[in-house]
């Protein structure tokens, strides 16, 4: 189980867009997310006719580092750290550190 998954409300701790807030719409390898909204870029995109897509400068969303995330929690209203416990019919779920209650309910 992760402590960050995907459909989660995160904000982001470090970086350029640090305070800013977003929704996890891919977990990818090596420890990175993509966040909607942060991390963006304006990449150049050849025209390709075959498949309908347009040439010219998109902006695009980037994978950031998940040590520079963290899940948002709407008590405090600020990001905060995750923790796992297992209830008494022995499901792991996860909580936030700060106020102990559940994330997933």
């Amino acid at each position: 189980m992760q402590k960050i998954k995907k459909g989660d409300d995160v904000v982001v701790r470090t970086g350029k867009d640090k305070g800013k807030s977003g929704r996890v719409v891919k977990i990818l390898k090596n420890d990175t997310v993509l966040v909607e909204g942060i991390n963006q870029v304006k990449k150049s995109q050849k025209p390709n006719p075959n498949a309908n897509i347009e040439g010219g400068i998109v902006v695009k969303d980037m994978p950031i580092n998940i040590s520079n995330i963290g899940l948002y929690n709407p008590a405090i209203k600020k990001a905060d750290r995750v923790g796992f416990r297992f209830l008494d019919d022995g499901k792991k779920v996860r909580y936030f550190k700060s106020t102990n209650d559940l994330v997933d309910v």
